[in-house]
């Protein structure tokens, strides 16, 4: 299981985010296997430790492959999330107030972006809501 974080414009404008997981069925060997998805760009990018991004939002929908380094995200209403090496972030707040980040620990943030086709499946299987 893949843990994936998406984080998407909210009604009024504000970023908001939930947990899940990326969607995968059993394959060959015992592994767990997802289903393509269609991509138009694959970059990389690193950012040294100790970094950080004031309110911003993303530029294009996509997924941030996190390679290394720790990070917390937090929205306007001052919710926060981390994301860690081998998370996955479903980047879609390409609208609105956006969010921030900054590196947590010494490790630079090694990072894949990978901008899906618009209407591709994603795959993002949201976490189950707990019931009080």
């Amino acid at each position: 299981m893949i843990r994936c974080v998406r984080i998407w414009t909210g009604e009024d404008g504000n970023s908001l985010f939930e947990e899940g997981t990326i969607d995968m069925t059993e394959g060959m060997r015992g592994d767990a296997v997802g289903q393509p998805v269609k991509v138009r760009e694959l970059s990389f990018q690193e950012t040294s430790s100790g970094g950080s991004y004031e309110w911003h939002k993303d530029p294009v929908p996509r997924f941030v492959i996190t390679l290394s380094g720790t990070l917390e995200f937090e929205v306007k209403s001052g919710a926060t999330f981390r994301i860690n090496p081998g998370d996955i972030l479903l980047a879609q707040d390409d609208t609105g107030s956006g969010h921030t980040w900054r590196l947590i620990g010494s490790e630079p943030w090694r990072r894949a972006y990978v901008v899906y086709e618009p209407g591709a499946e994603l795959r993002f299987k949201p976490a189950a809501k707990e019931h009080a």
